[in-house]
Order: structure tokens, then C-alpha cells, then sequence
């Protein structure tokens, strides 16, 4: 059993590591992020984002973070999107999609379907030259260094990457849109913060 101190400085390590991955990318954001957000604010249906391993994870938070920056938003599966569920998507729809390396059959199979029936893509990968990124209106560049992840493949820093950079899109779409206090406690009846709403007064 390794020592309470060794295990601790392991963790501040992955810990270290990762502020260091998200002052890098906070710095490597660039115009096609900013193209993302422009796609995203023109939406005029829902944004449906979808991901598979890791990246339906971090979709699902990326959807639920959009709504409630006032951005009407779902998860959908692109698995389940082959077996029916891509009838949701419209033509005046924008569909999201997290790929690391733009390759994932579900994904990129969805992606066409979106693409076929009008719908904007906007892709979250670090391969722009994949299948992925070259069907993209609109394509968010998220690299981390190679290694960073245990084995290359365990996807730690790379989903909170996804994450954090989903997170500065939905914090801009809020502001972007005048999106209040108030719009928010409409949509957030519930919970410790549905609470605070109460207690606070916050809708007059």
C-alpha cells in the first residue's frame, strides 16, 4: 500500500496537470471557436449534442449547461441517432458532436444524417483533417499534449478539456444572448438553487 503522502502528491500532480492542460487551451482558442459560438447563437430549433465513451458524458453536460444558459439544447445519443432517434433533427436544428480523433462510426454516420437533412455541425475534436472535422460548419479545436491521458487512452484530462472549453462557449452564448437572472430562475424551480431563488426574491 503506497503511503498517504506519496498518494497525495499523485493526485496534486493530475491536479497540477490539469490547470496547466486549461491555461494552455484558454490560450490556443482561436476564430473557429468564436465561428462555433456564431453558429450556435443563429440556431433557431434545438442544439442536439451527442459523443460516445467519454464524450457522451461530457455532451450531456455540454446540453444541460446550454439550456440553462438559455439555449434550448438535448442530448442525443448518435448510437441511438441510427436506430430512429436522428428524426429528431430539422433543418433549422444545429447538431454537436465530441470526437477527439473525428473517427467514430456512430458519430461521423449521424453527422451525415444531420448534414443531409440541413441541419448545422458543429465538431469538438483535435483532428480537423478527420471525416469529422471536414463535414464541421463550424469546428472547435481542442488538442491536449500526447501522453497526457494514463495509457493515451483513459480520458481524464481530455474530457474535462472538452468540458472546459464547452464551458467558456456557454458562458459567452449567456452573456451573448442577455440571458438574466431571472430567465434562469424560470427554467430552475428545483433544488438548493430553486431555494435560493425563493428565499431571494428573485422573480418579482
Amino acid at each position: 500500500m503506497p503511503d498517504s503522502g506519496s498518494r497525495l502528491e499523485r493526485m496534486r500532480a493530475t491536479l497540477r496537470g490539469e490547470a496547466a492542460i486549461l491555461m494552455a487551451l484558454a490560450d490556443a482558442l482561436d476564430e473557429r471557436t468564436s465561428q462555433a459560438v456564431d453558429v450556435l447563437l443563429a440556431t433557431r430549433g434545438h442544439v442536439l449534442v451527442g459523443g460516445a465513451g467519454t464524450s457522451n458524458a461530457v455532451a450531456r453536460r455540454f446540453a444541460h449547461l446550454l439550456s440553462c444558459s438559455g439555449l434550448p439544447a438535448v442530448f442525443l445519443s448518435p448510437a441511438d441517432s441510427l436506430h430512429g432517434g436522428s428524426g429528431a433533427v430539422r433543418a433549422e436544428d444545429t447538431v454537436v458532436l465530441i470526437s477527439k480523433g473525428g473517427k467514430t462510426h456512430e458519430v461521423n454516420t449521424f453527422a451525415r444524417i444531420a448534414k443531409e437533412r440541413g441541419a448545422k455541425l458543429v465538431a469538438f475534436t483535435e483532428a480537423p483533417e478527420s471525416e469529422l472535422g471536414q463535414m464541421a460548419d463550424a469546428l472547435v479545436m481542442v488538442k491536449i499534449p500526447g501522453g497526457s491521458d494514463p495509457f493515451g487512452m483513459v480520458a481524464t484530462k481530455s474530457s474535462l478539456a472538452n468540458s472546459a472549453v464547452a464551458d467558456a462557449i456557454c458562458e459567452t452564448v449567456l452573456a451573448e444572448r442577455g440571458y438574466t437572472r431571472e430567465d434562469f430562475a424560470r427554467t430552475h424551480p428545483g433544488g438548493a438553487v430553486g431555494e435560493r431563488i425563493r428565499k431571494e426574491n428573485i422573480l418579482k
